[in-house]
């Protein structure tokens, strides 16, 4: 999609460049801007949200809205600039919205409406508090999306493949989407420059199969070690600092870290369940350095803002999001397990405090299975749903079958097979028993995908598929029901 420069001169201007702009170099008339990836909602507050693009050139960009549906004025966002500093994308923070508000929009560059199939909403944060019951929402997670680039990938079969899964999840018309990790795959020839890492960023995120699913609905996202630098980075990646730029530039959480603390962990609340999301890279040691004191995945800082970001929660369900398995204990791959002291002493204050409604989410392990952990070391048992590949090849585990926390029947994996599909458990309790359950849709309404088999249980599916993302709704109920799914 853009070629990688040939001459030491190039690279050189790249790297004087200011920011990790684009780095196409032209002495030529500027063409005229147009839409290159988005537009994507992302963080939604009560009466403030967030929206993405990118486009091809420099130029200006205005979003005009209105509510859906009745009459209302059209408003227009703040002009704002694309610029080739930053890939010419661009953050349109818009707010005097109405709360529980949908509101339909449409982007203009340089003047001009962009012509896009799809129609455009973004929806605000119901204000239900003192006034109702909270209003249900889908939420659908998913990890590991490698894009194939043949000229930089390495030989033998595509490690990416099926795009198609983009498409059929926003058919599921969710109302978030948590990115879990390894939402874009740094390759040798890239996380050796900042240009590289630019560079990979814009040619994943301008798939044409995903740009429906980035327009239906707003968008949240965490990094783990493909998206961060090299296979199993840590904290010793010199480019560290850039990579995190670069994930502020493409993605629009609410916030990145805290004032004194550089990283991508945040808190945001989403109807009555609040996320933390949490960052596995910047602070982390190797998995491999000895099991001694002070050896952290997430660093100290981090960990204490979660612990008290969790006591002050209220929310019902407190979903913990990573990019690492945080519970699962028979792994030979990169997971909290292999920072024994600290996740040990975690899960001690866990028990110690009882705080209410633990849930923990995570990707990285290219199959999807939920894991439980119960006993003397939880107040109440504890749950991990992991939700690995969307488009990287699915691996079998060697461990798994036989993993004492494995939850019967929700193990998905077959390595070489990438069926678009997606995935839920039929077992999504956690903490006290209450009214307020996060449930799994017992219907898909998905169209039926040629050539394949019509949809079936889980358990008759199960062992047999890979390409999966988790899909599941926060809905008053006395049960879960059983899940579905689809291939």
């Amino acid at each position: 999609n853009m070629p990688v420069p040939r001459f030491a001169l190039t690279v050189l201007l790249g790297f004087l460049m200011p920011g990790l702009g684009s780095p196409a170099l032209s002495h030529a008339a500027s063409p005229a801007a147009r839409l290159a990836a988005g537009p994507m909602p992302g963080h939604s507050a009560m009466r403030a949200v967030t929206v993405w693009l990118q486009g091809t050139a420099a130029g200006e960009a205005v979003l005009d809205y209105w509510p859906d549906g009745r009459a209302g004025p059209i408003r227009s966002s703040e002009p704002l600039s694309l610029s080739s500093a930053q890939q010419f994308a661009a953050h349109i923070d818009i707010g005097g919205l109405e709360p529980g508000t949908t509101y339909a929009y449409r982007v203009r560059i340089d003047g001009e409406p962009v012509a896009i199939a799809e129609k455009l909403v973004f929806q605000t944060q119901p204000l239900w508090q003192w006034q109702s019951d909270p209003p249900p929402f889908r939420l659908v997670a998913g990890s590991c999306a490698y894009i194939d680039d043949a000229a930089y990938d390495r030989p033998g079969q595509p490690y990416g493949d099926r795009y198609d899964i983009f498409g059929r999840i926003a058919a599921q018309s969710p109302d978030m989407m948590l990115w879990l990790g390894d939402n874009v795959y740094l390759r040798e020839a890239d996380y050796d420059s900042r240009w590289g890492m630019a560079e990979r960023y814009r040619h994943s995120r301008a798939l044409p199969e995903l740009q429906p699913l980035l327009r239906s609905t707003h968008h949240y996202a965490i990094w783990d070690d493909h998206d961060y630098g090299p296979d199993n980075a840590n904290r010793s990646f010199p480019l560290k600092g850039e990579s995190l730029e670069l994930f502020k530039r493409y993605w629009a959480n609410a916030t990145y870290g805290l004032p004194a603390e550089p990283g991508i962990f945040t808190a945001v609340g989403f109807r009555d369940v609040d996320f933390f999301l949490l960052d596995d890279r910047y602070y982390r040691n190797s998995d491999a350095a000895p099991e001694l004191p002070g050896k952290t995945m997430l660093g100290e800082k981090q960990l204490a803002w979660l612990k008290d970001a969790l006591l002050r929660s209220r929310a019902p369900f407190k979903i913990i999001a990573n990019g690492s398995q945080m519970l699962n204990e028979l792994t030979a791959r990169e997971a909290w397990v292999h920072f024994s002291q600290e996740r040990r002493a975690f899960l001690e204050w866990l028990k110690e405090t009882k705080v209410p409604g633990v849930l923990f989410l995570s990707g990285d392990a290219h199959y999807a299975a939920l894991f439980r952990l119960e006993g003397q070391r939880t107040a109440y048992p504890l749950y991990e749903l992991t939700c690995s590949p969307l488009t990287a090849s699915p691996r079998r585990e060697e461990f798994e079958g036989r993993n004492p926390l494995l939850v019967s029947g929700t193990l998905l994996e077959r390595a070489g097979c990438r069926w678009g599909r997606t995935m839920a458990p039929r077992d999504c309790r956690t903490g006290p028993a209450g009214a307020r359950a996060l449930a799994t849709p017992s219907q898909h309404p998905l169209p039926p995908d040629p050539g394949q088999p019509t949809p079936q249980r889980c358990d008759q599916l199960k062992g047999k598929a890979g390409g999966a993302s988790a899909i599941f709704s926060g809905k008053t109920s006395s049960r879960c029901p059983s899940c579905h799914c689809m291939r």
